[in-house]
């Protein structure tokens, strides 16, 4: 595996890294019980012990994910892991629409929920709820997309990768192997991160980059839609998804249109990693979701407790990584999981 430009806690301070490293060491020095899914033991990279003397506390978290991506899946695994080490009840919502992701998390503001946990994937439709919990006292941090506007909005900090410095590590292994022409699929238009990697990719990719905007939650419709422009385009010799369920996706349409391009995606699952392992898939971009969740919901529990901010403010970075078969061993375990 391959870390890209950056890699987990880079920040542009000295003093950003030395926080985060120092916060990082903390959450790993305690035992693993006393949340609410205790119960849940160590199938899912939990563990036993004795808990945190900490008063309890209720986060929530509020997505903008759609039905059937296990991405998210992966970033609860990790919320949970920490919900339980922290003594948090952990909450978690949905909701594929921008309007009503908003008002999930006003429905949060309203229950004075002691955290929040968001993503700003549409970002403007977040502005003003989030400006009621920073009203209300409730604090905010950000997660996996939109990290740009959220310092603006208030948030403590954003933990994630640099969607642009993700897709531009993209175009350079694309040039390293030689393609030439590559289709980069949405999977869910006007989402700004999604815009932002496909952008990366054309800002160092040698050859051409073409963007097709799919219905990522119709897996029939979006499998139609990249075997459609496979036949109708021959000579692309690379398809960028963006997710790992379109990846599957993007096999399949490969297959019923006889395609040379190679499948790339963005993104680790227990699927893409039997696919790299097939070479079905050529690489992937892990942006290590798990450790999204985990440390958004251990930062909120570290500010509640002992008032420490990850990165001094800055985001805290947990990715790309590239991610080929020859890194399949060591990450085969963790994936059948739902930990990476």
């Amino acid at each position: 595996m391959r870390t890209s430009r950056t890699a987990l806690c880079t920040s542009r301070t000295a003093r950003g890294l030395t926080a985060c490293l120092a916060a990082i060491a903390l959450a790993a020095g305690c035992s693993s019980s006393g949340g609410k899914d205790d119960e849940d033991k160590s199938g899912d990279g939990g563990g036993s012990g004795t808990g945190v003397n900490t008063p309890r506390l209720k986060i929530a978290m509020v997505t903008h994910s759609g039905e059937g991506d296990t991405f998210w899946d992966i970033v609860r695994s990790g919320a949970k892991q920490a919900a339980r080490k922290d003594n948090v009840e952990f909450l978690y919502a949905n909701d594929k629409e921008a309007k009503g992701q908003a008002e999930l998390v006003q429905s949060f503001v309203d229950k004075k929920v002691d955290g929040l946990v968001v993503t700003l994937a549409k970002p403007e439709a977040m502005r003003s709820v989030l400006a009621n919990a920073e009203a209300a006292g409730i604090p905010v941090v950000t997660i996996n997309s939109g990290g740009e506007f959220s310092a603006k909005f208030g948030a403590l900090s954003h933990i994630g990768q640099d969607e642009s410095v993700a897709g531009e590590a993209v175009g350079d292994e694309l040039d390293e192997r030689g393609r030439k022409k590559a289709l980069c699929v949405i999977h869910e238009q006007g989402n700004v991160s999604l815009e932002q990697r496909c952008a990366g990719v054309k800002k160092t990719f040698g050859g051409s980059v073409e963007n097709l905007n799919v219905e990522g939650t119709n897996a029939p419709a979006a499998q139609s839609s990249i075997s459609a422009k496979l036949q109708a385009t021959k000579d692309i010799d690379a398809v960028v998804t963006l997710g790992a369920p379109i990846a599957a996706y993007s096999v399949k349409a490969k297959e019923d249109t006889d395609s040379k391009a190679e499948i790339d995606t963005f993104d680790l699952n227990a699927e893409v990693v039997k696919r790299l392992k097939a070479k079905e898939v050529g690489f992937a971009v892990d942006q290590q979701p798990y450790l999204q969740g985990y440390l958004s919901v251990d930062e909120l529990w570290l500010y509640k407790t002992n008032a420490n901010v990850l990165g001094g403010g800055k985001p805290v970075l947990t990715g790309p990584a590239i991610v080929t078969g020859k890194d399949v061993p060591k990450l085969e375990k963790y994936t059948a999981r739902g930990t990476r």
